[in-house]
């Protein structure tokens, strides 16, 4: 990752990442904390926030549409907060939304904090009243849109990147289609027939605890479509 200076936006200074270094580093995180799994399961992400950020996301009833907001400090962050709509009963669809939001907010420790080094909040990130440093996260992972969308804010697409890295790791990812997608050709390509995408989704949604829309935008990050609909390593 590199920082590139910018009198456009929020920050003054841009983080800029190449091309599967969000990848690179999340999988990197992951096996530094001893949470990436030897075969395709779902990743504990609440316990990857404890154990690399050294604190355990709070809930709190925030405003219509926000569903997190992660606070930093000079050494980092400090603290997740979740709106407290998403601390919904173990296997509901909330606890799929929940770990997607702890997710995107670790993507953000991840990849921001840098940011926030200073201790000061750009002025013109969020216009309220709030003075203490933090990214305020609304649409996570692109779930309203249903597929990753990059609407200028840079900082929230790098933290819906991370989410794929974070809850379904590619190498994970691969090995878990070995057995529901068709390989073809001999260039490591992979192929998912139409009649059969809607079982993969479900199957890897309940493999690695997800949503399905969370399935869909993850598939389409790493193989994305050609002309001829084959997904493509």
């Amino acid at each position: 990752m590199k920082t590139i200076r910018t009198s456009t936006g929020p920050f003054f200074e841009r983080p800029h990442f190449k091309p599967g270094e969000i990848e690179r580093l999340c999988t990197k995180e992951l096996r530094d904390a001893g949470l990436y799994p030897s075969t395709p399961d779902a990743i504990r992400i609440d316990r990857f926030l404890e154990k690399r950020f050294r604190i355990s996301p709070s809930y709190e009833r925030l405003p219509e549409g926000v569903l997190g907001f992660t606070r930093f400090g000079a050494e980092g962050v400090v603290e997740i907060i979740v709106s407290s709509d998403l601390d919904g009963d173990k296997g509901t669809p909330n606890e799929r939304r929940l770990r997607t939001t702890l997710a995107h907010e670790a993507g953000h420790g991840l990849c921001h904090a840098h940011l926030f080094s200073l201790g000061a909040k750009p002025s013109s990130l969020f216009n309220d009243t709030d003075e203490s440093p933090q990214i305020l996260c609304r649409d996570v992972a692109g779930e309203a849109q249903g597929h990753p969308a990059y609407d200028g804010r840079l900082w929230e697409y790098q933290a819906n990147q991370a989410i794929g890295g974070l809850l379904m790791p590619r190498r994970l990812v691969l090995d878990a289609l070995q057995a529901l997608a068709i390989p073809a050709g001999s260039f490591g390509q992979i192929r998912i027939p139409e009649d059969k995408k809607p079982i993969v989704v479900r199957s890897l949604a309940d493999i690695f605890n997800v949503n399905p829309t969370v399935v869909r935008i993850r598939l389409a990050e790493m193989f994305p479509a050609h002309d001829d609909q084959q997904l493509q390593l």
